[in-house]
């Protein structure tokens, strides 16, 4: 048996590999992390390095994260190597007592450190940790690229975005009915995108990065790559439709987002909906 074979490995290179064949991480682009159940950390510490790497510092402050062991792909490798060589493209990372810190004690065997991205990634773990009541484990950021055309021409706000996404496809008020957070443009990988990240993710399990891609969280590997690609969809239908040439004669009205809230019960974030 090999760590590759538990299942926690399998759904994380599972979700690597579609998204790579989505064409939503070219080259190094994008990245996930995952937090590990205490179950999960012991069927893979068999495999844990004899002799952990150093702690490093994560740049972020997690204290409920203190002591949690994260999967993350690493910085510089390329999504489409995780099911290929996962032991040289991921690694599992163990967070220090003090919720500032990390080292690795699995993978990355050529060298390297988690995702460029990992402060972003830790922050907003622990603010959906503690929002979901730990039910939320995974934090995942791909290049789709109709989200990010669609940053071009929207304007960047929470309301513009989500009506858009609403009122494209039928189910997105069902997938999530919260609406979708939106950042402006920032320098990737640093703590301000991380921070300005963790304010919305109380709100939101969907946000929208301009000119980057999107940043999505969920309970598990199919929710979190399911909402990823329900926006990226409807994005990409709502540009087709302008594509059209002709202007939109018709979409979604807001009595009718409200009539699919209702049929299916769920909650619509009522800030983004015109009065009744």
């Amino acid at each position: 048996m090999q760590i590759t074979d538990i299942d926690v490995m399998q759904g994380f290179i599972r979700l690597c590999d579609d998204g790579w064949r989505m064409g939503w991480h070219e080259r190094n682009g994008g990245n996930l992390t995952y937090r590990m159940t205490a179950d999960e950390a012991a069927q893979c510490r068999p495999f844990f390095n004899q002799t952990p790497r150093e702690w490093k510092p994560i740049g972020v402050t997690a204290e409920n994260l203190a002591g949690e062991y994260f999967i993350s792909t690493g910085s510089g490798k390329f999504m489409r190597n995780a099911a290929l060589r996962p032991e040289d493209s991921l690694c599992i990372t163990e967070i220090n007592g003090a919720g500032d810190g990390y080292r690795i004690v699995w993978g990355l065997t050529h060298g390297g450190v988690p995702t460029s991205e990992f402060p972003s990634h830790i922050l907003n773990h622990s603010v959906k940790k503690a929002a979901t009541g730990g039910t939320n484990r995974v934090i995942y950021h791909a290049h789709t690229p109709n989200v990010i055309a669609l940053t071009f021409v929207l304007p960047l706000t929470a309301r513009d975005f989500s009506r858009v996404l609403w009122k494209s496809m039928t189910e997105c008020p069902v997938v999530f009915p919260a609406g979708v957070g939106v950042i402006p443009w920032m320098v990737p990988g640093g703590a301000e995108i991380a921070q300005a990240s963790s304010v919305l993710m109380r709100q939101f399990d969907a946000l929208i990065w301009a000119h980057h891609g999107s940043f999505c969280s969920g309970i598990d590997f199919d929710t979190a790559f399911g909402l990823m690609h329900t926006i990226e969809k409807s994005a990409e239908i709502y540009i087709k439709a302008l594509s059209c040439g002709s202007g939109l004669r018709q979409c979604i009205t807001d009595a009718e987002l409200r009539a699919v809230a209702k049929a299916f019960n769920v909650t619509l974030n009522e800030a983004f909906l015109d009065e009744a």
